[in-house]
């Protein structure tokens, strides 16, 4: 309790004045607008790689794009497709099968083109064996990418990637579908057509936020404009979307948590192709019936995750400070998300990997700011392959080579400095129910849209009253809260709860503050992350 007391006390007092200090610290060169944006030939090879594509239209050449099976490579894959339909031009797109072709432009992929271009979007940074082959076929390969690259770069015609040593382009964190869109704005200066950059924001919005991009520079106006747009969209998967969830406005949030993982549920257990058709349809009953299906995929994949999960926990050595764990059996499409699962109850980077015929393959997680890639890279000797960026990547390696690889990415954590290790924290401080009102909330949502580098604020609610508590949910699984405090009340959710909170107690809790829209009536809510301590009137 005492300690609980002493970290609490270290918290700052807020007013709305200190709120709108501390987020306008986020943003010190100020909030962007979609007119600051670059050109998109200021990143390097883009002038190369519009022109070539441009040469291949007016001589009418066959063109194939090759995507990736994440939220990412399918908009990346769905933007391409509905620029080269707008100017009339028919193209092939294939996104790859997690379990028969593997990740990215792989030769199995090039077994099945024929091609005189290929067009990577989200992936090919490390297609070296593909980029031979093309090579070998006198198919010309531009790689569109945003993977942090290796020393030495696949040997294709043009390489557009804003992580590139010679890149100068100002904002390199962003995701892949930002780099295919920057390439549809190159080429519509390039093939000299009318077409507004402005219809993908909506898709591109998704891809942003899905992919963890940081949410401020130009990532923010980006997605400020595009989940604008999704409010009001007639494309048919988004009115699809508004219909199925109930509702007329979004949020960062409502993508992570609703859009997102529906959409990568087919690529994790089946196929991305599934989630494409969604994204393209044409008209809302075939958006709507591939909604259903992505919905039936999710609840698939959460079923199948959380068995995965509760092995994977069990198999965990709490003392690593990486956590390494392998399986066959495991499905490969939720290895990912298992990790992620890992990373929030150990705190600590995680790795967990499918098992079959002698590979393990997986994927991981990091955590605070350990760079994940740049651990891998202290191992790969270990690997089939492996790629990715600091916070998430992709590997594979021989099964007799996981004990080694286990000790040796522990070795290496261990020498790095446990500050890296700390979780990101976004709690502001101590907010007192007097502060909260109407005017915070439109403060707040000056700083919209949160996520990644830009997380929503999270406060302390201290030693405020139980004044009722009732489960809510189907299950009985979320705990909503009435508090109080000097004449004050708030209404709280708790979801997922975990420990019985009662009538009469006093609490201290951490949250954020989000508007509840029911019945055409908005409330202030507070989201509850945790109950740091409880201690019951006597």
């Amino acid at each position: 309790m005492s300690r609980g007391r002493s970290s609490l006390e270290a918290l700052e007092r807020l007013t709305k004045r200190r709120i709108e200090e501390l987020l306008s610290a986020r943003f010190k060169d100020g909030f962007k607008e979609l007119k600051d944006l670059p050109s998109p030939f200021a990143l390097h090879d883009m002038e190369r790689a519009a022109e070539r594509v441009a040469e291949a239209v007016h001589k009418k050449e066959r063109i194939v794009i090759v995507g990736d099976y994440d939220v990412d490579g399918v908009v990346s894959t769905a933007i391409m497709e509905e620029f080269f339909e707008l100017i009339n031009f028919p193209v092939k797109s294939i996104i790859p099968n997690r379990f028969r072709d593997g990740y990215g432009l792989s030769p199995s992929i090039l077994e099945r083109v024929e091609a005189d271009l290929v067009i990577t979007v989200d992936n090919g940074i490390a297609a070296f064996e593909a980029a031979e082959l093309c090579k070998r076929r006198g198919i010309d390969l531009i790689i569109t990418d945003h993977h942090t690259t290796a020393e030495e770069l696949p040997d294709a015609y043009a390489i557009v990637n804003p992580k590139k040593e010679q890149c100068a382009f100002p904002y390199p964190e962003i995701c892949g579908a930002q780099v295919a869109w920057f390439l549809v704005g190159a080429l519509k200066s390039a093939l000299g057509v009318d077409i507004k950059m402005s219809r993908f924001l909506d898709l591109l919005a998704v891809a942003v936020v899905a992919d963890v991009m940081p949410l401020v520079a130009i990532n923010r106006p980006i997605v400020k404009r595009g989940l604008e747009m999704i409010s009001t969209s007639k494309r048919p998967a988004f009115e699809a979307v508004r219909a199925y969830l109930g509702k007329s406005s979004f949020g960062s949030m409502d993508i992570g948590f609703s859009i997102a993982p529906r959409i990568n549920s087919a690529g994790r257990m089946e196929d991305a192709a599934v989630a494409l058709k969604f994204l393209r349809a044409k008209t809302l009953s075939e958006a709507s019936s591939g909604w259903l299906k992505l919905e039936e995929l999710n609840s698939l994949r959460r079923a199948t995750e959380a068995e995965a999960t509760m092995e994977a926990v069990e198999m965990a050595d709490p003392d690593d400070p990486v956590i390494v764990v392998a399986k066959e059996g495991w499905h490969e499409g939720v290895v990912g998300i298992v990790a992620s699962r890992l990373v929030d109850r150990f705190k600590k980077p995680a790795i967990v990997l499918s098992i079959e015929d002698g590979r393990a393959k997986g994927s991981g997680r990091s955590v605070g700011e350990v760079d994940l890639f740049s651990l891998l890279q202290s191992c790969e000797e270990e690997f089939f392959g492996f790629g990715g960026h600091k916070m998430a990547a992709g590997l594979s390696l021989p099964v007799e080579n996981l004990e080694r690889f286990r000790k040796k990415i522990c070795s290496y954590a261990k020498k790095l400095d446990p500050s890296l290790f700390l979780p990101k924290e976004n709690l502001l401080g101590v907010l007192p129910l007097s502060e909260i009102d109407w005017e915070l909330m439109e403060l707040l949502e000056r700083f919209e849209p949160y996520g990644e580098s830009n997380g929503r604020p999270a406060f302390l609610l201290e030693d405020v009253e139980v004044l009722e508590s009732r489960t809510i949910g189907a299950d009985g699984n979320h705990l909503k809260l009435l508090v109080g405090r000097g004449g004050r009340e708030l209404q709280a959710v708790w979801f997922g709860f975990d420990r019985a909170v009662s009538r009469g107690d006093r609490i201290s809790l951490s949250g954020s503050l989000q508007i509840n829209e029911f019945n055409s009536k908005r409330s202030i809510q507070f989201l509850v992350d945790k109950i740091l301590f409880k201690y019951r009137i006597i």
